[in-house]
């Protein structure tokens, strides 16, 4: 008895707010389906990490031996990238390398935004926050541990939680950039085959080419497209659905209750979060105006017209963008399918979100 009412004595207001935070996340992973494997154990771990005296965290607690082990060496979001390689199919990129354009337009809010984080914030933590602008949750991990950045929860939270909103983000901003007409170009989509030999070599090449350009990418862009050629290798399929499924949602888990380990109150609940969390939208708007912007300069020269939209899923929350692109082409015009120019788009922006995050570490770390 003496315990719990030293455990109930212990309560503070602050530990009350994140039980709620916690709950919301649960609530918004089971109700409306938004990242439900990373929410639901990143809400859960809130709750067990503010509890007063709470064994799970400290020396001896599993939440911060997780955290230890996993995300402040950057294992868990390296493993995951290996999962999300497999998952990615870069064929419609191998098609149209023209499609990489967009994924590099729609890192720029990423640099927009380390300029305006650096006027409230040192340049490391900038660095860190800027890269929420990649709408890319393991390598926005990746990055603020990297420069060892004091706001990694909040960070965290922000990159999958716009990634997240990306049906509800991205529309408005799209809309309020191009003309009715713009939105019903329509694009041919040959669908060619790619040669397997083709698909076995890009991503041994990518990862060459990126690690002589941009080294301190190369864990990253290793990870993803070590898990990549899994996948296009043919001789390996059996590991390949393993790590699409198995490894993905294992770490996926692994990562989400782990990450709770930085949203204790004391770290948590302060102006700088919700700073954050504001600058966090507005990378993740710039990129998707980025994209869009660059479509309607290509237009103004090309003979062959664009779709702009497709532009905006060069970002790298994939596939949701594209998703969001092909749906919002169908709405203005039932017979305009922009679906495999957007995974184009979309799946390039994975690349480039990688290969951005390694420019700031090799700018920063």
């Amino acid at each position: 008895m003496e315990t719990i009412y030293e455990n109930l004595s212990a309560i503070e207001w602050q530990s009350v707010v994140m039980w709620l935070i916690g709950g919301i996340m649960i609530l918004l992973g089971i109700k409306k389906n938004m990242e439900p494997a990373l929410l639901l154990p990143m809400g859960f771990g809130t709750i067990l990490v503010n509890l007063p005296n709470s064994g799970a965290v400290g020396i001896d607690g599993i939440i911060d031996i997780l955290y230890e082990k996993g995300i402040a060496n950057e294992l868990f979001p390296l493993l995951l990238f290996i999962g999300i390689g497999a998952m990615i199919d870069f064929g419609p990129v191998l098609e149209n390398p023209k499609l990489m354009i967009f994924g590099a337009a729609a890192q720029f809010g990423i640099f927009a935004t380390l300029s305006l984080s650096s006027l409230f914030f040192d340049m490391n933590d900038a660095a860190s926050i800027a890269i929420v602008g990649a709408a890319d949750g393991p390598t926005s991990i990746f990055v603020a541990n990297t420069l060892k950045s004091g706001y990694v929860g909040a960070i965290i939270v922000a990159a999958y939680s716009y990634m997240a909103l990306v049906p509800i983000i991205q529309p408005p901003v799209i809309r309020l950039l191009t003309t009715k007409k713009e939105r019903r170009i329509r694009m041919e989509y040959t669908g060619a085959a790619v040669s397997k030999s083709a698909r076995i070599i890009f991503p041994i090449a990518t990862t060459v080419i990126v690690g002589l350009f941009a080294p301190k990418a190369i864990s990253l862009v290793g990870m993803l497209m070590f898990g990549n050629l899994i996948r296009e290798c043919g001789v390996l399929d059996s590991l390949s659905e393993t790590a699409q499924s198995v490894l993905a949602n294992l770490i996926t888990i692994l990562l989400g209750i782990s990450v709770s380990a930085t949203m204790r109150a004391e770290q948590f609940l302060s102006t700088d979060t919700l700073l954050i969390l504001g600058l966090g939208l507005f990378a993740f708007v710039f990129d998707t105006a980025g994209g869009v912007i660059v479509g309607k300069l290509i237009n103004l020269f090309a003979k062959k017209k664009v779709n702009p939209m497709i532009g905006a899923a060069g970002i790298s929350a994939f596939p949701m963008s594209a998703r969001v692109i092909n749906k919002m082409g169908l709405a203005e015009d039932s017979q305009n399918f922009l679906l495999m120019h957007a995974v184009g788009a979309n799946v390039s922006g994975q690349i480039a979100s990688v290969v951005a995050g390694g420019i700031i570490l090799g700018l920063f770390s």
